[in-house]
């Protein structure tokens, strides 16, 4: 995703696609959250049917809301916790682990289901 300048020249429109916000910071792009192991598509999110193409963040979205997306998306994508720790100036992975563990905990079930795939194919 990429962050742009407002597109929406009708702030009104634009402040309440944004909870009343008039200057959100606007994204747009597509997020693809892939199976690391299969390389299987698990789920696309796309802004192109947002209107004006954008997501509008509302103004008083903090700066670590926005840190805890990125994290997130990284993890659930399949990217290593030590290249998430290193992207957020985690000296050691183990913090990214006790910050983020609800996550990779959400992962668990697709693990043992990637894992049931390739026993099932494998026999």
């Amino acid at each position: 995703m990429t962050l742009s300048a407002p597109l929406d020249p009708r702030p009104g429109q634009q402040a309440r696609h944004a909870g009343g916000c008039v200057q959100p910071v606007l994204l747009r792009g597509r997020v693809d959250h892939i199976d690391g192991a299969t390389g299987e598509l698990l789920h696309r999110y796309t802004t192109v049917h947002e209107p004006g193409g954008v997501l509008p963040i509302a103004c008083k979205t903090r700066r670590a809301d926005l840190r805890h997306l990125h994290a997130t998306t990284l993890l659930l994508s399949g990217v290593p916790v030590h290249v998430v720790a290193a992207r957020l100036g985690h000296a050691d992975p183990a913090i990214t682990l006790r910050v983020y563990a609800h996550v990779i905990r959400s992962a668990e079930t697709a693990a043992a289901d990637i894992f049931a795939r390739a026993v099932q194919t494998a026999c």
